[in-house]
């Protein structure tokens, strides 16, 4: 089991060597969805993202805390400090309350995820439940000097810590360019600058989502939520803080800027962000309103999709790219995903069929190296999955006769098999495809196999011929072996 794993840190901008602060323990927190729509492919890539790396973690024998957050408050349009809640924003639409909203996209989520494989959290907190603690950190910010009431609101003074700390230290920029490039907006005459954000709102008199404090009856900023719940479930100092490429700045700038100055010390040792997925070369996302929604890849139901694709191909389409390159969505690259995992899942159902024999011509021992370099090296999956394909050809060429294995290669090759294919990628059967297999055409296609069998057992060939024939019209792929045959849409 090798723990020699280097992960990219953005902050550092290179790769790094991971040293837990208290190891074996992992305390991984990662920005979750804001709960006011149905989950597209730009969320399921952080998910998925995470996903490989908890399940690595764990597999290279760290104790997790993995944490990611529902945002359902405070998130305001165009992630500016001025404009309506996204969540209230639907509510109103909807003529719904806003908790109603909340409950039924997350739950929407959690089942698009559990299609995808995404192993939950250990903890997924609320930033509406939490609203005590954020005003406490407000209170600390307060207090050392580095927010002003205005109005009812609080605001960080950026150019106030600037002074004493970096405010771009994560996304390389400098304020005073940001300052130069930055033109006062109407409603932003409190602020004393125009890149201060807001750490509490004065909630207007429509604005529906509200809580009592001793600055005004008003909301957090969005921001505020992840500096709060990730330093309460992992401490005012912990490992990995993951999210996509868009939320570097300003998002996780201020988080850095948010936890420093109420306790002194930045709170994140690693950052680790996700780029985004295109399509036509744009951001895919709800503000551009290009996006598909899990359910519609699913399920075929929009003009840019020329059918509908499972959620493994879906996830195996993410896993083949590397997790920091764009990834542009095309109904070819879906196609040619959904090729290689059947191609994956058919070598599964193969290796269990293998027989081992006295000697071996492959080498697992070597395979089973490169496959953990790859996962070491920034968890490089596209390259572990180019090694998966080199253990599919070894399975395929066994199960051809062309080569040889012996029991404890054939023991090692299942297990590289279930170890990446299976618990760290999160790969499986699709539900839906298991189901077509057993079900009544399943067993009409193998009720029909048995005629052709029994066909040729009675020296029928000009049936038996006939049966192969139109099968493979029907996009049946036959296989006859020693034991009887095997098949394939």
């Amino acid at each position: 089991m090798e723990k020699n794993l280097h992960i990219y840190n953005t902050l550092a901008r290179k790769k790094e060597v991971f040293k837990p602060i208290n190891s074996p323990f992992v305390g991984l927190y990662v920005c979750g969805p804001t709960v006011y729509g149905d989950a597209h492919l730009g969320h399921a890539r952080p998910a998925i993202t995470f996903d490989l790396l908890f399940r690595y973690l764990k597999h290279i024998e760290y104790k997790v805390r993995y944490v990611r957050n529902i945002t359902d408050v405070g998130h305001l349009e165009n992630d500016a400090d001025e404009g309506e809640d996204k969540i209230a924003k639907k509510a109103r639409l909807e003529q719904l309350e806003p908790m109603e909203i909340v409950e039924y996209y997350t739950h929407r989520y959690h089942k698009n995820m559990e299609s995808l494989n995404v192993l939950r959290p250990n903890i997924e907190p609320k930033a509406s439940g939490h609203i005590i603690e954020q005003q406490i950190m407000v209170d600390q910010i307060l207090e050392n000097g580095f927010a002003y009431e205005s109005n009812g609101s609080v605001y960080f003074d950026v150019e106030r810590y600037n002074k004493s700390n970096n405010y771009g230290k994560l996304s390389g920029r400098k304020l005073e360019d940001l300052q130069s490039n930055t033109r006062v907006l109407e409603g932003q005459d409190e602020k004393r600058n125009p890149n201060d954000f807001a750490l509490w709102k004065k909630a207007a008199p429509e604005h529906i989502m509200r809580w009592p404090s001793k600055w005004s009856d008003g909301f957090p900023g969005w921001h505020l939520e992840c500096s709060v719940m990730s330093t309460k479930y992992l401490g005012e100092q912990f490992d990995i803080h993951g999210g996509g490429m868009d939320l570097l700045f300003p998002h996780h700038e201020c988080e850095i800027a948010q936890s420093k100055a109420a306790n002194g010390q930045e709170s994140v040792k690693y950052w680790m962000h996700n780029n985004m997925i295109t399509i036509g070369g744009q951001k895919m996302g709800k503000s551009l309103n290009n996006f598909i929604t899990l359910d519609e890849f699913f399920e075929g139901n929009h003009e840019f999709l020329e059918k509908a694709y499972s959620p493994m191909t879906v996830r195996f389409f993410v896993l083949q790219a590397h997790y920091r390159s764009t990834v542009d969505f095309s109904n070819e690259a879906l196609q040619a995903a959904e090729k290689g995992f059947e191609k994956l899942m058919k070598a599964g159902e193969t290796l269990a069929k293998l027989k081992a024999g006295a000697e071996s011509s492959v080498n697992i021992d070597k395979l089973t190296s490169n496959c953990y370099k790859a996962m070491n090296d920034d968890l490089n999956s596209p390259i572990l999955i180019s090694h998966l394909f080199e253990a599919v050809r070894i399975i395929n060429s066994v199960n051809d006769g062309k080569e040889k294995i012996n029991t404890d290669d054939l023991d090692n090759i299942k297990s590289l098999y279930n170890t990446f294919v299976v618990d760290i990628l999160g790969l499986q059967e699709d539900k839906l495809n298991l189901a077509n297999e057993t079900s009544l055409t399943g067993d009409l296609i193998d009720m029909i196999l048995n005629l052709r069998l029994d066909a040729k057992k009675n020296k029928d060939f000009a049936t038996s011929d006939k049966i192969r024939d139109e099968l493979t019209k029907k996009g049946v792929k036959i296989k006859d072996t020693k034991d009887g045959f095997e098949w394939e849409i």
